[in-house]
Protein backbone atom coordinates (compact mmCIF):
# COMPACT_ATOMS: atom_id res chain seq x y z
CA UNK A 1 0.00 0.00 0.00
CA UNK A 2 1.42 3.56 -1.10
CA UNK A 3 1.95 6.39 1.68
CA UNK A 4 -0.65 8.07 0.43
CA UNK A 5 -3.17 5.72 1.26
CA UNK A 6 -1.86 4.84 4.73
CA UNK A 7 -1.97 8.81 5.47
CA UNK A 8 -5.17 9.01 4.44
CA UNK A 9 -6.56 5.52 6.14
CA UNK A 10 -4.72 7.23 9.41
CA UNK A 11 -6.57 10.57 9.19
CA UNK A 12 -10.05 9.06 9.03
CA UNK A 13 -9.24 6.95 11.87
CA UNK A 14 -8.12 9.56 13.90
CA UNK A 15 -10.69 11.48 12.86
CA UNK A 16 -13.31 8.61 14.11
CA UNK A 17 -11.60 8.02 17.08
CA UNK A 18 -11.84 11.38 17.93
CA UNK A 19 -15.47 11.77 18.19
CA UNK A 20 -15.75 8.26 20.16
CA UNK A 21 -12.63 8.63 22.94
CA UNK A 22 -13.66 11.75 24.99
CA UNK A 23 -10.32 13.83 25.76
CA UNK A 24 -9.24 14.25 22.48
CA UNK A 25 -10.34 16.61 20.16
CA UNK A 26 -9.43 17.18 16.02
CA UNK A 27 -10.95 20.27 15.09
CA UNK A 28 -11.85 18.53 11.09
CA UNK A 29 -10.36 16.33 8.29
CA UNK A 30 -8.10 18.89 7.47
CA UNK A 31 -6.19 18.65 10.51
CA UNK A 32 -6.23 15.19 10.91
CA UNK A 33 -4.53 14.60 8.03
CA UNK A 34 -1.91 16.83 9.31
CA UNK A 35 -1.87 15.01 12.60
CA UNK A 36 -1.56 11.64 10.51
CA UNK A 37 1.57 12.85 8.37
CA UNK A 38 3.19 14.53 11.49
CA UNK A 39 2.44 10.43 13.40
CA UNK A 40 4.52 9.52 10.29
CA UNK A 41 7.44 11.58 10.97
CA UNK A 42 7.76 11.55 14.53
CA UNK A 43 7.55 7.28 13.94
CA UNK A 44 10.18 7.31 11.40
CA UNK A 45 12.54 9.53 12.70
CA UNK A 46 11.94 9.81 17.08
CA UNK A 47 10.44 6.74 17.55
CA UNK A 48 13.46 4.51 16.45
CA UNK A 49 15.50 6.93 18.94
CA UNK A 50 13.22 6.82 22.17
CA UNK A 51 13.16 2.79 21.45
CA UNK A 52 17.37 2.90 21.11
CA UNK A 53 17.18 4.84 24.54
CA UNK A 54 14.56 3.19 26.88
CA UNK A 55 16.24 -0.35 25.39
CA UNK A 56 16.81 -1.82 28.75
CA UNK A 57 12.89 -0.84 30.00
CA UNK A 58 11.48 -2.12 26.97
CA UNK A 59 13.80 -5.46 27.42
CA UNK A 60 12.57 -5.41 31.08
CA UNK A 61 8.59 -5.09 30.66
CA UNK A 62 8.79 -7.31 27.35
CA UNK A 63 7.83 -4.64 24.69
CA UNK A 64 5.22 -3.16 26.73
CA UNK A 65 6.88 -0.22 27.25
CA UNK A 66 6.20 0.69 23.43
CA UNK A 67 3.02 1.26 23.90
CA UNK A 68 4.11 4.05 26.18
CA UNK A 69 6.68 5.09 23.82
CA UNK A 70 3.19 5.36 21.01
CA UNK A 71 1.16 7.39 23.82
CA UNK A 72 4.53 9.71 23.91
CA UNK A 73 4.31 10.72 20.33
CA UNK A 74 1.02 11.46 20.44
CA UNK A 75 0.84 13.98 23.03
CA UNK A 76 4.33 15.14 20.82
CA UNK A 77 1.86 15.28 18.07
CA UNK A 78 -0.65 17.42 19.90
CA UNK A 79 1.77 19.45 21.04
CA UNK A 80 2.88 19.94 17.83
CA UNK A 81 -0.46 20.13 15.39
CA UNK A 82 -2.56 23.23 16.04
CA UNK A 83 -6.29 21.92 16.42
CA UNK A 84 -5.98 18.36 17.76
CA UNK A 85 -5.77 18.44 21.57
CA UNK A 86 -5.18 15.33 23.95
CA UNK A 87 -6.40 15.98 27.45
CA UNK A 88 -4.14 13.49 29.78
CA UNK A 89 -1.61 11.07 29.01
CA UNK A 90 -3.98 8.28 29.79
CA UNK A 91 -6.02 9.24 26.90
CA UNK A 92 -3.41 9.19 24.79
CA UNK A 93 -2.14 6.46 25.62
CA UNK A 94 -5.81 4.88 25.02
CA UNK A 95 -6.13 6.74 21.72
CA UNK A 96 -2.68 4.69 20.61
CA UNK A 97 -3.58 1.77 21.39
CA UNK A 98 -6.69 1.50 19.09
CA UNK A 99 -4.95 3.82 16.62
CA UNK A 100 -2.84 1.26 16.08
CA UNK A 101 -5.19 -1.57 16.01
CA UNK A 102 -6.96 -0.15 13.61
CA UNK A 103 -4.13 0.51 11.72
CA UNK A 104 -2.97 -2.95 11.37
CA UNK A 105 -6.66 -4.22 10.70
CA UNK A 106 -6.95 -2.16 7.53
CA UNK A 107 -3.28 -2.09 6.66
CA UNK A 108 -3.21 -5.69 6.58
CA UNK A 109 -7.26 -6.63 4.63
CA UNK A 110 -5.73 -3.38 2.46
CA UNK A 111 -2.23 -5.30 1.28
CA UNK A 112 -4.31 -8.42 0.37
CA UNK A 113 -5.88 -6.58 -2.15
Amino acid sequence: MNVVAKILLTAVLVLIISHFLPGVAVADFTTSIVVAMVLAVLNVFVKPILILLTLPVTLLTFGLFLLIINAILIVLCARIVDGFAVHSFFTAFLFSIILSFFQSVLFSVKSDK
